[in-house]
């Protein structure tokens, strides 16, 4: 097999959460278990840091990433779901897992792991724990999947845990209140091992579960919206990357308690990290701008906080106009996510489309439920038509702005070098 071939098969002979939602989200640890002892449990080879919550594990893990980099450590990075190339997953030293290691991890292992009928998520998580033991990282920064107590990454013993923050989402899985979402997530904390918050956005019943939960785990419990942290300069904008990055300084600090990051964590290490996280890391689509005159920015925020968050500083945004590119997948809350972009609607001009994907919502259902609020909207099938009729009708001082999925970003990004031409 070639690599596009191995990436087919691995999107067809395990569950892809990322094109069928539900149907590929596989309960409990027992194929992640059998895995691990088939390849020598790899994870303990390295050091760890596990990151979990609603929003932000991205951003949080990817500086966390940049920082250990600049500090002179081999890192291993394990985020979800890439944009663009599978390979996005899994990085060392911001470098891709070569397509050769992803075709010779299939073909090489295929007939251990087929009897297994294991959920891509699964797969993934196995070679990314293997290929950071070949690398012979020095630490390895790994993102939850989904939730956290029953995640597959969550046969890691870190060094520290982090959790950024609760909101709604996936609350098939997770429970439909935020004290269950955050009973989930919050069973990554392990034994003696340290906890940073992010946030707790003034829930006292989320604040709750998380001091019982470490109290019982005998760990201790640090809160980043409580403490008053050094403000450093990110790479990475947009006004809810306060919260992370605060999250952030919080994890260093706390890291900075144990002997083997103590020494290394200068402050030149920190402020490279952060200056410079979307080079070293590879991390794209959070605020990102892609164009300038007229500004484009893209951004992956996809449930209803995250698009919130987006709102917000576009009400803030200084431009002539507005140009909202917007898209959905259908097991997200379109109805209240529209609501929001409502407080849009005396400034910008609409383009409703849909991602390539599976789960994609319907660009007419979409715009259906806009219609019927008696609001304006334009309709196109692709996000790269879409963006182009954005493009051809924004002046030099508009802003356009692409989200609503991170499907839709990823189309973009795909997109990108055609529609700039």
């Amino acid at each position: 097999m070639d690599y596009q071939q191995t990436i087919d098969y691995l999107y067809h002979a395990a569950p892809l959460f990322q094109n069928i939602g539900a149907g590929a989200y596989k309960e409990g640890l027992s194929n992640t278990h059998a895995l691990d002892e088939h390849f020598g449990h790899p994870h303990t080879k390295y050091r760890t840091l596990h990151v979990a919550g609603t929003n932000g594990k991205g951003s949080v893990s990817s500086t966390l990433a940049a920082v250990l980099q600049s500090a002179g450590l081999r890192v291993g990075l394990y985020t979800s779901p890439h944009l663009v190339d599978f390979r996005e997953r899994i990085r060392v030293n911001g470098e891709m897992i070569p397509e050769q290691r992803v075709i010779d991890f299939v073909e090489q292992e295929r007939f251990f792991f087929e009897p297994l009928h294991p959920s891509f998520f699964e797969l993934t998580t196995a070679l990314a724990f293997l290929y950071f033991a070949e690398q012979q990282v020095d630490v390895a920064v790994v993102e939850v999947g989904l939730g956290g107590r029953l995640d597959c990454t969550n046969i890691i013993s870190p060094d520290l845990c982090i959790i950024t923050n609760i909101s709604f989402d996936h609350q098939q899985f997770l429970g439909d209140s935020l004290p269950k979402i955050a009973a989930e997530k919050a069973g990554i904390i392990k034994a003696g091992v340290p906890v940073v918050i992010g946030e707790t956005n003034g829930h006292p019943e989320v604040r709750e579960v998380f001091e019982r939960t470490a109290m019982g785990e005998g760990c201790g419990i640090r809160f980043a919206d409580e403490e008053s942290l050094p403000v450093v300069e990110s790479e990475l904008k947009g006004a809810y990357q306060r919260a992370n990055m605060n999250t952030v300084q919080c994890a260093l600090s706390e890291l900075c308690r144990q002997p083997f990051y103590a020494q290394r964590l200068t402050d030149e290490a920190v402020q490279n990290g952060f200056a410079h996280v979307m080079e070293l890391t590879g991390f794209r689509g959070r605020w990102q701008q892609l164009h300038r005159h007229p500004s484009l920015v893209c951004d992956a925020g996809h449930n209803i906080a995250g698009i919130q968050y987006v709102v917000s500083q576009l009400l803030e945004q200084r431009c002539n106009h507005l140009h909202v590119v917007f898209g959905m997948v259908n097991d997200k809350d379109y109805t209240e996510a529209l609501r929001l972009l409502e407080q849009l609607k005396d400034r910008a001009t609409f383009y409703f489309t849909q991602p390539s994907c599976q789960r994609a919502l319907p660009v007419d259902v979409l715009a259906e439920t806009y219609i019927r609020k008696g609001l304006h909207v334009y309709t196109y099938p692709s996000v790269r038509i879409a963006v182009q009729t954005a493009m051809a009708n924004a002046s030099e001082d508009d802003f356009i702005f692409v989200g609503g999925s991170c499907y839709i970003v990823a189309d973009l990004l795909e997109a990108w070098d055609d529609i700039s031409r």
